[in-house]
C-alpha cells in the first residue's frame, strides 16, 4: 500500500452491533438491520449497503396545525433497508440513550436522530416561554427505542430533584419524564435590556424528579425566531 501511518487503524469503522453506535463524539453509525429510522433531513454522511430515504407525510392534521402555529420546524427524512448509515450535524457531539416506555422533551434543533418505533409530537411548554423567541413548544419523543441528540460540546446532566434548578432557554437540550418545568421572568435582566446590556430575561425553572441536560452554548436566536446555523427555533418543532 502507497499509504503508510496509523490513519486507516485510527479511523476504521466501529463493529459495535447496536442498532446505534458512537463511530466517534461527532459521528453517529446506525445498523439499519433493526428497522426504520427518523433522522435529520441532510444529515447523511455516508451509507454502506442498499439504504433509502423517503420523506414522510406531515404526521397527520394535528401536527400540521401545531407546526403552522409555532412557525418552527425541523424537516425529517425516514431511512430504510439494510446496511449501514452515518450520520452527523455540522460537526456538533452526539449523545445516545435508549428509550424504554418512557418520554422525553427535547428542544427540536437538537434532534438528530430516533429509531422508527418512537412516537413524536409537538407540545406546548408553557406561557411565557414564548416571548423569548416565539418558540413556547417542544418535541415530545414517547416510547421504546434509540435516540440521538446532537449538542454543542461536553453537556452537562443535572439532577432536578435536589435544588432549585434554573437554565437558560436556549442553552437546554431535553428533560426527562417527571421533571416539572415553569418559565421564570428575571425582571433584574429586563432592565439591564433596557439599559443596552444582555441581561437574561428569562429562565426555565425545573422541579420534580428527573433530570435535565445541559448544553456549554447557546442557540442563537435571529428574527422570526429561527436559531442561526440550523433548523428549528428555541424550542423548535419537528416536522415531517
Amino acid at each position: 500500500m502507497p499509504i503508510h501511518g496509523s490513519l486507516f487503524q485510527d479511523y476504521q469503522e466501529t463493529t459495535g452491533q447496536d442498532p446505534f453506535v458512537l463511530q466517534n463524539k461527532k459521528l453517529l453509525k446506525i445498523n439499519m438491520g433493526y428497522g426504520p429510522v427518523n433522522a435529520r433531513l441532510g444529515s447523511m454522511v455516508a451509507y454502506q449497503g442498499d439504504v433509502r430515504f423517503e420523506k414522510p407525510g406531515s404526521g397527520g392534521l394535528n401536527k400540521m396545525l401545531k407546526k403552522a402555529v409555532t412557525g418552527e420546524g425541523v424537516d425529517i427524512m425516514q431511512a430504510t433497508g439494510s446496511g449501514e448509515l452515518f450520520v452527523a450535524d455540522m460537526a456538533s457531539e452526539v449523545q445516545v440513550f435508549y428509550l424504554e416506555n418512557d418520554m422525553v422533551s427535547c428542544n427540536g434543533a437538537s434532534v438528530l436522530a430516533f429509531s422508527g418505533s418512537i412516537e413524536w409530537d409537538i407540545q406546548r411548554i408553557g406561557s411565557g416561554a414564548g416571548m423569548v423567541a416565539g418558540g413556547m413548544y417542544n418535541v415530545t419523543l414517547r416510547g421504546t427505542g434509540y435516540v440521538a441528540l446532537t449538542t454543542k460540546g461536553d453537556p452537562v446532566v443535572l439532577d432536578v430533584s435536589g435544588p432549585p434548578t434554573f437554565a437558560d432557554p436556549n442553552a437546554v437540550v431535553f428533560w426527562t419524564s417527571g421533571v416539572t418545568m415553569s418559565v421564570k421572568t428575571d425582571t433584574g435582566g429586563l432592565k439591564s435590556m433596557l439599559r443596552g446590556g444582555t441581561g437574561e430575561m428569562f429562565q426555565l425553572a425545573f422541579g420534580g424528579q428527573g433530570y435535565v441536560m445541559i448544553q456549554p452554548a447557546e442557540n442563537v436566536v435571529t428574527t422570526g425566531g429561527q436559531a442561526a446555523g440550523g433548523g428549528g427555533g428555541l424550542l423548535g418543532g419537528l416536522m415531517g
